[in-house]
């Protein structure tokens, strides 16, 4: 059957599709031995054979998928050159390869999804489909009522305007207060720009839900299995066929 290579790869799980495109245009995709780095490439996933940094790939027979609480101080990849803490210590030994989706950064923690269902994955991180992330941001000072009105419709980053947010206060202090955010976007650092675009920096961000997801009692460094009913509501949520 004929299926776009970064499609084959992300149900593999390899990555997500977005991933997958990237590895495509460095060059680290070869199918029957050549390079491609054509966006949109259709193979044949029966006959043709694929390879990634020169290891065969096929489909996975097992997906697995779970929620960490990821604490602050871990960076969010499975390797890093430089021997800093990275969520690979805090996750089981697992016979599948998982991948995170989406971000968290390393002075962040909370709420993080690891799978290796590459098509859930995209559609959970891709904006066209309005999956919600919720965050508490402690944030330096009491920002003004108009200010944080601003945020809600979208203020621009970059030359390019945010989708609305939710904002709500959960506690106030002229020092710190504490806010929490539903977006349905996943820039690099968003919350954390958006409010530094008005003046207030943020101390703390931590997310407590990913699409129908809460983080919920799940202690720090902590990671379980989601359930049937949890992934498969997930997937309604992202419009998944």
């Amino acid at each position: 059957m004929q299926i776009r290579l970064n499609k084959f790869l992300a149900q593999a799980g390899v990555a997500s599709r977005r991933e997958v495109d990237k590895m495509i245009a460095e060059g680290r995709i070869k199918v029957n031995g050549q390079v491609v780095q054509v966006l949109g490439y259709k193979i044949d996933d029966e006959k043709d054979r694929v390879e990634v940094d020169g290891r065969r790939v096929e489909r996975e027979e097992g997906l697995v998928y779970l929620m960490l609480n990821k604490p602050q101080g871990y960076l969010v990849t499975l390797k890093d050159n430089f021997q800093r803490p990275t969520i690979q210590q805090l996750l089981p030994s697992l016979k599948q390869r998982i991948f995170p989706v989406g971000r968290l950064d390393y002075d962040s923690s909370g709420l993080l999804l690891m799978m290796n269902d590459g098509e859930l994955a995209y559609r959970l991180t891709h904006p066209r489909f309005k999956v919600p992330k919720v965050y508490l941001a402690k944030v330096m000072g009491e920002p003004d009522p108009s200010d944080l009105a601003r945020l809600e419709k979208g203020i621009y980053l970059d030359g390019k305007k945010t989708a609305p947010a939710q904002i709500a206060q959960v506690k106030s202090d002229p020092k710190k207060s504490l806010f929490k955010i539903e977006i349905f976007e996943g820039r690099k650092r968003e919350v954390k720009r958006m409010f530094q675009a008005i003046g207030h920096k943020v101390l703390h961000l931590q997310r407590i839900g990913f699409g129908s997801l809460r983080l919920g009692s799940l202690k720090a460094g902590k990671w379980r299995y989601l359930t049937r009913k949890e992934i498969d509501t997930l997937k309604k949520q992202a419009a998944q066929k």
